[in-house]
This record gives structure tokens, sequence and C-alpha cells, in this order.
């Protein structure tokens, strides 16, 4: 009886699970041809290439572009996901990931998954 219970409740909560995750919110897609050119956000520039490559400098680190730490780029529109891989001086890659909220002429937004929203005025 016990058994019959706990699996009828183990049920129950996978089958409410199924239900609420279809009520997650999804995200918007994106135009992603918007996103290669010149990207500011403060003294922080990204630049993205159309093909896959880019680059990312600091201004207020007395860093200009033809210094730039080079990353290379994916776009996965299935969950509007930006993946930027940092390749490092001293060897190895960095991968980082953000969704994007917003991509116009003018304007990207993304966040990472720590809900931190990055807003950039294209120059």
């Amino acid at each position: 009886m016990k058994r019959t219970r706990h699996i009828l409740l183990l049920t129950f909560l996978s089958a409410m699970t199924l239900m609420l995750s279809g009520c997650l919110e999804k995200p918007e897609p994106v135009d992603i041809s918007l996103l290669p050119g010149k990207w500011v956000r403060g003294t922080e520039y990204y630049r993205y290439d159309r093909n896959g490559d880019g680059a990312t400098w600091d201004t207020s680190d007395d860093v200009d572009e033809s210094e730039a730490q080079p990353f290379t780029w994916e776009y996965n529109e299935t969950n509007n996901t930006l993946t930027l891989v940092h390749q490092m001086e001293m060897g190895g890659v960095v991968p980082k990931s953000y969704t994007v909220t917003s991509l116009t002429e003018d304007e990207l937004e993304y966040k990472d998954r720590f809900g931190v929203h990055y807003t950039f005025k294209r120059v």
C-alpha cells in the first residue's frame, strides 16, 4: 500500500514538473545578422566579425583595438545563446555564454547565467 502511494506521488510530481516547464518563458528570436560590427559598453569594446571571429579591448586599461584579445563567437538560435570563446595569451580558452535578450541595429542586450544584464551600443 505504501509503495503504491509513493509511486502515485512520484507520478504526480513528475506530471506537475512537466506541466510547469511548459510555462517557462521562451526567448524571442533575434536577427543575428545585425551582430557583426563594433559595440561599446562604457570603456569596453567588442568587435564581432561575420566569420565568427572577434576581439575585445578596454580603453580604461590603455588597450586599443590593435592589442585586443581575440575570441570566436557562435550563436545558437534555439535558445538565443551567444557563446564567446576567448583565446588566452598564455594558452587555453575561456568560454562564456550569454542569452541575447535584444538585438537591433543600434543596441545589443544580453544576460549571463547569473542574470547580470549587459547593454552595448553600436559604434
